[in-house]
């Protein structure tokens, strides 16, 4: 099965962290750039016909900020162009500060049966400094419309002044709504953005306070029922995020909208990042690609090693082995000997370490050389 990703790149304000492709200023397009989404379906949709797909994701961004006929429409769209499994997983991206009950029943009239809500923080005045939108006040009136409903929860670790006291509470706030996943990840100042300075003025946590948090609030989650199956990624049992999880399995996905990627028959399509030229592209009956490789077979392998260890499933050296006709240990003989004491390998599985799993880059950099 494969999966299909559409960017909607409009958001009332840019966070402080914000790396994403996103317009907080262009919401005057947004009718006519869906418009284009729905034409680059209906394109892709002729080019992929044949083919499964079980999952759809709606990233930004900030979906929720554009009306939800738009998503409606898109949807609609997906179904007649593209062939979806019995039962697929639709997710979407919320901001709680930009929902309402009729956004929400529109959603679910539309097919969508996941959300993903970005809480980040259970601490008003950290989510004020990263430029958030949204109180936890708004999150709890989110939650409270998607009572009994799939939805994850993000939290963010290494937020300015954060303590185990801040972490502990939102994780009490995102288990006690209801969520079925969270997700708890690091801050990543990127160059660029207004945090970066924060990060340059040694404002923001050290990583091994970051890395203190991760332990803590991984402690918590298990406590209450929530199991690690990626790094940054938990779930009551059976709700992991099918569309993440094809990710991680080098599955074939199909990427609209702007600065969307693709991967599919081994190539990488990457589209265009600026706004107007994808407008004009679409208009004009091209696809807006900009970047289009072949995954050559030591990148390939390396996804596989990479990715499957990315999880706590690993991967399978038969697999491998059955892919690429090769022995994984022998392709990466001197990265394997510099890593081995942080691996387990049972059987058919190879995985990193459960203790080791939070430092997985440092690991799998190795591996990349």
């Amino acid at each position: 099965m494969a999966g299909i990703y559409i960017h909607v790149p409009f958001c009332r304000h840019k966070c402080t962290y914000c790396d994403f492709v996103s317009f907080p200023n262009r919401m005057d397009v947004a009718e006519a750039y869906m418009a284009c989404v729905i034409k680059e379906l209906e394109m892709r949709g002729k080019e992929l016909e044949g083919r499964s797909f079980d999952t759809v994701y709606f990233g930004g961004g900030t979906p929720s900020v554009v009306d939800p006929k738009y998503i409606y429409a898109v949807m609609r769209k997906i179904k007649e162009s593209f062939t979806l499994s019995a039962r697929p997983e639709v997710t979407i991206e919320i901001n709680p500060g930009t929902v309402s009950e009729q956004k929400i029943a529109t959603y679910k009239r539309a097919g969508i049966n996941r959300f993903s809500i970005g809480l980040q923080t259970a601490i008003d005045a950290q989510l004020e400094d990263l430029g958030r939108i949204h109180n936890v006040r708004d999150y709890l009136y989110c939650t409270s419309l998607l009572k009994g409903e799939n939805f994850s929860a993000d939290i963010m670790l290494g937020i300015k002044g954060q303590t185990r006291e801040d972490v502990r509470k939102t994780v009490e706030i995102a288990a006690g709504s209801g969520a079925k996943h969270i997700s708890m990840y690091a801050l990543t100042p990127e160059d660029g953005t207004p945090i970066y300075t924060d990060y340059l003025n040694g404002e923001l946590p050290g990583g091994d306070e970051v890395a203190a948090l991760y332990d803590y609030g991984r402690a918590l989650l298990a406590q209450k029922g929530y199991a690690r199956y990626e790094v940054s990624n938990f779930c009551k049992k059976g709700f992991e995020s099918r569309h993440n999880l094809n990710y991680w399995r080098r599955g074939e996905y199909v990427g609209v909208g702007v600065s969307a990627s693709s991967f599919m028959s081994g190539r990488r399509l990457l589209n265009t990042s600026d706004l107007d030229e994808y407008m004009k592209c679409i208009l004009s009956g091209f696809f807006p690609v900009i970047d289009c490789e072949e995954v050559s077979e030591r990148d390939a392998k390396f996804e596989t090693v990479m990715l499957g260890l990315r999880t706590v499933y690993g991967f399978s050296p038969a697999a491998y082995r059955q892919t690429f006709g090769s022995d994984w240990k022998e392709d990466f003989a001197a990265a394997y000997k510099k890593t081995k004491e942080f691996l387990l390998e049972e059987g058919d599985c190879v995985r990193i370490r459960d203790e080791y799993l939070y430092v997985q880059n440092t690991i799998l950099a190795e591996y990349a050389d």
